[in-house]
């Protein structure tokens, strides 16, 4: 053997696909920086809607250029129940036709432009100052490193064939039996599942055929199990996630597995029909640097690539009911409720902090809606002739739960802060944290206020009924203006500030008023002293609540 060549070709095709899997990253992580907020949207808008799902599913892939970023992000969701199980499925169908891109994006005839694109790019994603340049920049520059990633391993691929030993080991793997397809299938599931990029190994797959290492058949054989591999990333985010999470991921490895299965039952004529649709001839050769090489190859791999998904998303999409009905048996609910845990997203979600934001953003609005739901049981509790044990410990238990709610928005905000993110993203998470901590206060107050009365009822005493006649309207006053706010943060209204200006100023005039006349019957005496001071606590809580509401409605309006 050849010891200088294979140096050569090991040197040659680990700093091709170093460069390639580097390029990929680039591109996908300028993809989601520059249309990150249409993604959000595109997400957002996912219905359960099998068709819709499918189509934003392909869009998304299509744009991040990784169905395994796509269906780890879709297990994020569902584990943290923003999204539902038949939604996720139709997400994760599309995923797979929106990866087939990469296949045509190499079947490009620009190989040779990759080098002076990168250098093009670099230049000014190195000088620009906007931040918006510097992104397509990046994704421009990961262009060009995929392309002369590739460029190398193909010129690594054709070493091979100058080491006959190492030739031969090829020709151990062919397509041609069914036992030979499925070989080569579970070859390429393999190596997928070691590099972990379904995009690597189909630049892999398609340098060695383009050089004539192994056949157009083998290659689409390697494809098949490509497909395989990469539902291993998604099954391995799923673990420790909640049961519907673990259906999404199965449903990935069943629909992978299926398509695979019953195309390799018919791949001779499956191939047969790829090359009758594509025009060119897999066995035409042309010579590059004295070299022989097929280039018609690329072409027929990425069309048995797509074909193949695009067959497959076909034949379940009828069938989608059918299939959850099918998870919801090989996974049965828990005998308990599933709490999704905002922590379990930190491996899932921050690869893309633009569907990280986002995902925090939703823990954000819950805990908005928690803070309402507290003010309305304060009402219950306050008016209840008796108090309520049951009601009052939810009322505490969900104080506290907002405290874990906080810490977990915190962890993950400064993780996905540690990471290169756009300022957008760094932005809106400086002001996630803020409004986490400002909700939270909220919640603190609002138990305080259920705190005092309970006090009160223990040491035989209860606010007049005039008191809480006051207290009663504080407290629809306070609901009515944290839910207006809440509902600005949702939309994202920048004009909330001027929105309930006239709210804040009617609350804080309230509280300014029954203090007033507070004092007033102080003077007159008949006011036990514990009442006075437990009444006074609960109008300076009331202010403190509308205070922190205030600070959130500032943070979305972007004045602080």
């Amino acid at each position: 053997m050849d010891f200088d060549a294979l140096i050569r070709l090991v040197f040659e095709l680990v700093g091709g696909l170093g460069i390639f899997l580097l390029g990929m990253k680039n591109m996908s992580d300028g993809m989601q920086a520059v249309a990150g907020n249409s993604l959000r949207r595109l997400i957002s808008i996912v219905t359960n809607n099998r068709f819709m799902a499918t189509v934003v599913g392909v869009v998304v892939t299509g744009v991040v250029q990784s169905s395994s970023i796509t269906t780890v992000m879709v297990i994020g969701f569902v584990n943290s129940g923003v999204m539902e199980l038949a939604q996720a499925v139709g997400v994760i169908m599309g995923a797979n036709v929106g990866t087939t891109v990469t296949g045509w994006f190499l079947a490009l005839k620009i190989g040779k432009y990759g080098l002076p694109l990168l250098g093009a790019a670099a230049f000014v994603y190195l000088f620009s100052s906007g931040d918006r340049w510097r992104y397509w920049a990046m994704a421009i520059m990961g262009v060009g490193m995929v392309f002369f990633g590739l460029e190398l391993m193909k010129d690594a691929c054709a070493i091979i064939r100058e080491i006959p030993s190492f030739e031969r080991a090829f020709h151990y793997f062919t397509a041609d039996s069914y036992f030979g397809v499925l070989k080569c299938a579970l070859v390429g599931c393999v190596l997928t599942t070691l590099v972990q990029s379904s995009s690597a190994t189909l630049g892999i797959t398609i340098s060695l055929a383009s050089q004539g290492v192994i056949s157009y058949e083998t290659a689409a054989a390697l494809v098949l199990g490509e497909n395989l591999g990469t539902t291993i990333t998604a099954f391995v985010a799923s673990l420790g996630a909640t049961t519907n999470a673990r259906r999404a991921a199965y449903f990935h490895v069943i629909f992978n597995f299926v398509g695979v299965l019953w195309i390799t039952a018919i791949f001779h004529w499956y191939i047969d029909f790829i090359q009758s649709i594509i025009p060119g001839d897999v066995q035409r050769i042309k010579m590059v640097k004295g070299v022989e090489t097929f280039p018609d190859t690329t072409a027929m791999i990425a069309a048995t690539h797509t074909v193949f998904n695009l067959a497959n998303m076909l034949l379940f999409l009828p069938f989608v009911p059918l299939f959850v009905r099918l998870l919801h048996r090989l996974a049965p609910d828990k005998g308990f409720k599933e709490k999704p845990r905002l922590t379990d997203l930190d491996v899932r979600m921050l690869e893309t902090p633009l569907m990280a934001i986002e995902q925090s953003h939703k823990e954000v609005e819950k805990m908005g809606a928690e803070c309402i739901k507290m003010l309305k049981w304060l009402d219950e509790l306050r008016d209840a002739d008796k108090p309520d044990k049951k009601l009052a410990d939810k009322l505490k238990n969900r104080e506290q739960v907002l405290d874990a709610m906080q810490d977990e928005i915190a962890v993950y905000v400064t993780n996905l802060l540690a990471n290169d993110v756009p300022h957008s993203v760094a932005d809106e998470a400086r002001q996630q944290l803020r409004m986490a901590d400002e909700y939270e206060s909220i919640s603190d107050y609002v138990a305080n206020l259920d705190k005092f009365d309970r006090k009160l009822r223990r040491d035989g005493h209860r606010f007049s009924e005039s008191q809480r006649a006051g207290l009663r309207e504080l407290n629809a006053q306070a609901i009515d203006y944290v839910s207006e706010i809440n509902e600005a943060y949702v939309q994202n209204n920048r004009s909330v500030l001027t929105k309930t200006v006239a709210m804040s100023k009617r609350l804080r005039s309230q509280i300014k008023q029954h203090r007033r006349k507070h004092m007033d019957e102080l003077s007159g005496g008949g006011i036990p002293p514990l009442v006075s001071v437990a009444y006074l606590a609960s109008l300076n809580a009331y202010a403190r609540v509308r205070d922190h509401a205030e600070n959130i409605a500032e943070t979305v309006s972007g004045e602080r």
